[in-house]
């Protein structure tokens, strides 16, 4: 586990056990003390944990967004498995939405295997995915670049979108709550993902179980207005008997 890993889970702890105390995050992690306690101090000067006497605790008030290369390294080979099973759901000669983020790059290579699409997207990282994949159509809304996440937003993305009629959208999000449905943490982000959901036909959420219980800022979609969830087998029960009475499509894999 390297730096990043470490200080998101160490920030993940603490937002469900309410603190860390830094012997513990020593065994969990076989690393110094000093280690620990640099990680701490950079978490707090982010915001991300609140630095307190042998450890730290949490800041409930932080929705934890990690840079495009942090959530690259985050969970990566239930990634691969989750795109392999988006794929199962796409049918030759479709159109389809792929929004940006981690998953959604994961998908977009192993869309390779198809012989005639057309792939509309606002990620950069997507897009540069399916380069050589000579016989899919790619399209992308263009509009501001948002570094952080390689996603393109704003005036001209919107209205590109609005161009168009597509059979899915495969939505990537940061957080999955029963009240506030699925949500991210960036406001235009959220605007980008709701007109897509608007000018698709179904809707198709890919998310690792991390996810459920998280809330971002920004909503995108109540749970139940979404066609087709695409999960790992971490995915809380209560969840599960949800969203399949509320008629969405399940498709678990194996963690």
């Amino acid at each position: 586990m390297n730096s990043i890993q470490r200080r998101h889970d160490i920030v993940q702890t603490a937002l469900k056990t309410g603190k860390v105390l830094v012997p513990d995050l020593v065994d969990k992690y076989a690393v110094s003390a000093v280690t620990i306690r640099s990680d701490l101090n950079q978490l707090a000067s982010k915001g991300l944990l609140v630095r307190a006497r042998g450890g730290a605790l949490a800041n409930n008030a932080v929705s934890l967004e990690l840079s495009i290369d942090q959530k690259h390294q985050n969970r990566q080979h239930i990634k691969r498995k989750l795109a392999q099973a988006v794929c199962t759901l796409i049918n030759e000669g479709e159109a389809i939405i792929l929004d940006s983020g981690t998953t959604t790059a994961e998908v977009a290579t192993c869309l390779h295997q198809f012989n005639r699409l057309v792939v509309m997207t606002n990620g950069l990282n997507v897009a540069q995915n399916l380069v050589n994949a000579g016989r899919i159509e790619v399209l992308m809304t263009g509009g501001t670049l948002r570094n952080k996440s390689l996603s393109f937003y704003g005036r001209q993305a919107e209205e590109s979108l609005q161009r168009y009629h597509f059979d899915k959208v495969i939505l990537g999000v940061d957080g999955f709550d029963f009240h506030a449905g699925i949500t991210t943490h960036f406001e235009y982000e959220a605007i980008m993902n709701r007109l897509m959901c608007d000018v698709a036909q179904q809707v198709i959420v890919v998310t690792d179980s991390s996810k459920f219980n998280r809330c971002g800022v920004h909503k995108i979609r109540g749970f139940d207005q979404i066609n087709a969830l695409v999960t790992d087998s971490g995915i809380p029960d209560s969840f599960a008997q949800s969203l399949e009475q509320a008629g969405v499509k399940l498709v678990i894999v194996e963690d």
